[in-house]
């Protein structure tokens, strides 16, 4: 039952006393009875940076095609029920919804605290936000409740109330504004390694990720209004100075994870033949950032299709290229990735293409590009935006395509975001795998794990009929 912490933050035991004094005689007075707001959200920062980094490696870019798994890779074959290296970010994100859930209970309070809440209601959404967009239908409103809830099999909520309803995403994302907005104290938003305890680049952070969700559901929902007055306000991350990240570094405990994979699983991943192909078309020199030429071929950079059946096929490594030292040899200079100018300026593109916004798309798209290529310490070419494949709607392109397929270039450390991004846009144009284990089916959502058949049965039971668990059910927001 130790997995239930996953889904109520403490119960509360109450026993009367043996003594008048029981209290007193068993209070360790030198033993902290509450963890300090700091230390919580230093550790929900980092570890949840840290963690969905590492999936967006080993789990997250096999889904969206970034890179491919030579073997062990019953994930890149679409088992998705059979996580390896990697794929199961459900505990991850419970983990940290619970541990943030006491950062917003410690600053309503205690006045001391108060700073916190903004920022702990902006996490709050963020998480969430995570967790419904990668497994659809879930525990939300009676799992992360508090200390007096005490519900430990929670019933599984709707995601367009996960989304729309109070205290839902949208809505926590609103409170996180209007607490910082009122908030009058003096105290320091100590514990802030991701915006250096600035309350204003909170607010710009709250609301990209406000377009980055408004548009999540622009095709279910009608969120013309709310963008444009977000974009006409400019309060949002424009500038790389105001990225949401954190920078890996080159020696422990704060090395990316994969640092001290060792070398024969690191091994496993490899050039994907779709990020090959598209790099290639663009003639996009990040290519030689993100991967390495083959060790058979110098100087050429070889892709493999996703999803190899091993056993029934030879395959060496060294005719393939392997990611690149960023990841692994020089991390120091990759970061965890929260949200940034080119996620937002993208975004805010395909609002102005899709007319939900007034605003100029290609020149949008032009900043982001930009932007993007900065993030990845990559010289944009002179030509890249004019003359190349990747001038907006040269040789008449699909524009929407073009920015889509722009950013998940760009998101290739960043958790499921490819993937998801694939789902809701059906850009880029992904591959039909090579061994499929999902009847050469894309997956559109993760299953629930193994563990809450036992730990939450009513409720899994409930949440699963109709086959709401197959990889195939499109969650609410995903329609043709």
């Amino acid at each position: 039952m130790k997995n239930s912490i996953l889904y109520t933050l403490f119960v509360v035991l109450v026993a009367s006393g043996c003594t008048k004094d029981f209290e007193e005689i068993n209070t360790n007075p030198n033993s902290p009875i509450s963890v300090q707001p700091s230390l919580l959200l230093r550790q929900v920062l980092y570890d949840f940076g840290e963690e969905l980094s590492y999936e967006g490696f080993v789990a997250g870019n096999l889904l969206s095609q970034h890179f491919t798994m030579v073997d062990f890779n019953l994930f890149d074959r679409h088992d998705l029920s059979s996580p390896q290296l990697g794929g199961n970010p459900w505990p991850t994100i419970y983990t940290n919804l619970r541990d943030n859930e006491l950062l917003l209970e410690e600053s309503r309070t205690n006045p001391l605290s108060a700073v916190y809440e903004g920022p702990a209601l902006i996490l709050k959404a963020y998480l969430t936000a995570a967790l419904t967009d990668i497994y659809g239908d879930v525990p939300y409103f009676e799992a992360v409740q508090g200390k007096s809830n005490g519900i430990v099999n929670p019933r599984y909520d709707a995601q367009s109330d996960i989304y729309q309803g109070t205290d839902g995403i949208l809505d926590n994302l609103n409170q996180g504004l209007a607490a910082i907005e009122n908030y009058r104290g003096t105290q320091a938003l100590d514990g802030d390694i991701i915006l250096g305890g600035d309350l204003s680049r909170w607010t710009r952070l709250a609301n990209s990720l406000r377009i980055k969700y408004l548009m999540r559901i622009s095709n279910v929902s009608a969120v013309a209004g709310d963008l444009q007055s977000i974009y006409d306000g400019g309060n949002y991350i424009q500038e790389s100075a105001d990225n949401a990240t954190f920078d890996f570094l080159a020696t422990q405990p704060n090395t990316f994870r994969l640092t001290v994979l060792r070398a024969g699983d690191f091994n496993l991943f490899v050039l994907s033949e779709t990020m090959q192909e598209i790099l290639s078309d663009l003639d996009d020199p990040r290519i030689s950032v993100l991967f390495r030429p083959a060790s058979n071929t110098p100087g050429v950079f070889s892709g493999l299709l996703n999803g190899p059946d091993a056993s029934n096929t030879s395959i060496s490594v060294a005719d393939f290229s392997l990611t690149g030292t960023i990841f692994r040899e020089n991390s120091q200079q990759l970061d965890a990735n929260f949200m940034t100018n080119w996620e937002t300026l993208f975004l805010l593109a395909e609002a102005a293409e899709r007319n939900l916004i007034d605003a100029d798309a290609s020149a949008l798209y032009n900043q982001a590009v930009a932007a993007a290529f900065a993030y990845w310490q990559t010289d944009l070419p002179a030509d890249y935006l004019t003359t190349g494949r990747a001038a907006y709607e040269s040789d008449g392109q699909n524009p929407v395509e073009q920015i889509i397929t722009q950013k998940w270039i760009a998101n290739s450390i960043n958790g499921y975001e490819g993937w998801i991004e694939y789902r809701r846009t059906g850009f880029p144009n992904l591959k039909n795998i090579s061994a499929s284990l999902n009847n050469d089916l894309i997956p559109v959502r993760m299953p629930y794990p193994a563990e809450e058949a036992a730990l939450n049965s009513q409720n899994y039971e409930q949440a699963i009929s109709g086959n709401q668990n197959s990889v195939n059910s499109r969650v609410w927001w995903d329609v043709d």
